[in-house]
């Protein structure tokens, strides 16, 4: 792929493995060949399926149709990053396969990795004789957490880094900064490693908390057949996110929790889960082009991670201030009403899962921010309105939802290159004005807006509703009860 127009970031001197070849694998496959030196005779894609292995023959790129599990992945994997020396780079963007125990692996062989969820191996999403706290993203993140203690420094190794989570952590940052600035408030931005430096930032601007706002208006040429799941990325991804329990990082405003509510014992305690499905589970938000709208509250690792950094604590270590987190997820339509048959047939999926890839789908956009909410301006939307046509535009096997997933994982393949040693890292510690750099040329318009939407709006309309009407951004005003 010619390079003209497009910055050359780094060399990737060892092989590059790629697990996982599916709506994101392929947009991520031309991003890596226009922004990187690499040798193609030596990078892989390792997939169970080889729907797209025209792709790769055609590039020449080597491809091995098989599942990486639990019992193999260890010898499946060594001799593919380890040949022909240098430093080779595992991108990991498949479901089902233990992110914990492939970067340990990685980092061993001093091997950069990167992946977009903490992923565990199959099974987790549905195990039935597991409690629900055990199948939460907080308790994935827990086992993250406790690898980056056992084992600090070392070869890089970037946790959650697509669109969301990913991205957004970056996005909160930079409308933190712009918050800030138009609240007159005196201050110096933080290092990019000084958390408490941030939190106290946010909790200074009054910033109470925070959703993941998100509203996919992308349309196919035609309607969704029954028994189908029709989504814009990963089907599997959203099912099984969707089916773990809804999860949010937990603000110190919040006086009221669902009945359903449930707190962490062990951990950072940034976060508490419901007893419900996610996609089951709908809040109030607001993004700037639909205005107020319904999402969904699914869990993602981003939710915990976010409340968890901008944590302030006191000398003791207890807790003085917090903001709550969440996705507020409207997917495209054609995925809610996959997501209503679902529900309709008690969580059997679907006999079809089908990602719309851009040959399908004729317009909409994917307008993806974060709400900072509470404070004297009362909300602030910041992110990406990218379409269908600007992603099509910028790169090939894109939608606009892959874009900016694809993007992220470019930037944090870039970082992770320029930052090589840096151990374990969530998207939350990297540098976000570098990856934001590397990203901006393909979000489309990033733009912030003021809203003076509340979640109490309109509220009580025709029947009686148990709401705070003293505090608008309590939970207990956001979630569809």
């Amino acid at each position: 792929m010619a390079n003209e127009k497009w910055p050359v970031y780094g060399e990737i001197t060892g092989p590059v493995v790629m697990i996982g070849f599916g709506s994101i694998g392929r947009g991520t496959l031309p991003l890596i060949e226009r922004h990187f030196k690499f040798d193609k005779s030596r990078m892989t894609v390792v997939d169970p399926r080889d729907t797209d292995r025209k792709l790769l023959d055609d590039r020449g790129i080597a491809f091995v149709h098989e599942a990486v599990t639990k019992k193999n992945y260890k010898k499946l994997l060594k001799p593919l990053l380890t040949k022909g020396g240098g430093q080779g780079f595992c991108v990991n963007l498949s479901v089902d396969t233990g992110s914990v125990d492939l970067m340990r692996f990685c980092r061993e062989l001093g091997v950069l990795y990167i992946d977009t969820v903490v992923e565990p191996w199959l099974g987790f999403y549905f195990d039935a004789k597991a409690d629900n706290a055990s199948r939460t993203n907080y308790a994935l993140r827990e086992t993250l957490l406790e690898e980056k203690r056992k084992n600090p420094g070392g070869a890089t190794a970037i946790s959650t880094c697509g669109a969301n989570p990913g991205m957004v952590s970056w996005f909160v940052k930079q409308a933190l900064l712009n918050l800030a600035k138009d609240l007159k408030i005196d201050f110096k931005e933080p290092a990019q490693d000084d958390r408490q430096g941030w939190a106290k930032l946010m909790k200074k601007a009054g910033v109470k908390g925070i959703h993941i706002a998100e509203r996919d208006t992308q349309r196919t040429k035609k309607p969704k057949p029954m028994n189908a799941f029709w989504n814009t990325w990963s089907v599997e991804g959203f099912i099984s996110e969707g089916m773990q329990p809804a999860e949010l990082g937990w603000g110190t405003h919040e006086k009221w929790m669902p009945k359903n509510g449930k707190k962490h014992k062990n951990g950072s305690k940034a976060g508490i889960f419901l007893e419900q499905a996610g996609a089951n589970t709908r809040v109030r938000t607001w993004c700037p082009t639909p205005g107020a709208q319904y999402g969904f509250l699914v869990t993602h690792n981003e939710a915990i991670s976010i409340a968890d950094f901008f944590t302030v604590r006191d000398k003791k270590g207890e807790v003085s201030y917090r903001p709550t987190c969440h996705y507020a997820y409207h997917p495209c339509n054609d995925a809610v009403l996959s997501l209503h048959e679902i529900f309709g047939a008690t969580g059997k999926a679907q006999e079809t899962f089908h990602v719309l890839d851009e040959n399908e789908l004729v317009d909409g956009s994917d307008e993806l921010g974060v709400l900072l909410y509470g404070h004297k301006k009362n909300a602030y939307w910041y992110g990406s309105q990218l379409t269908l046509d600007e992603a099509r535009a910028l790169a090939p096997y894109q939608n606009a939802t892959g874009m900016q997933v694809t993007s992220a994982v470019l930037a944090g393949m870039v970082w992770a290159l320029e930052n090589p040693q840096a151990g374990i890292v969530e998207a939350d510690e990297m540098d976000y004005r570098r990856c934001l750099e590397v990203q901006l040329p393909y979000l489309g318009p990033v733009k912030g807006y003021y809203t003076d939407w509340t979640p109490i709006d309109g509220r009580p309309g025709l029947f009686a509703e148990d709401i705070d009407a003293k505090d608008p951004w309590q939970f207990r005003n956001i979630l569809v009860r």
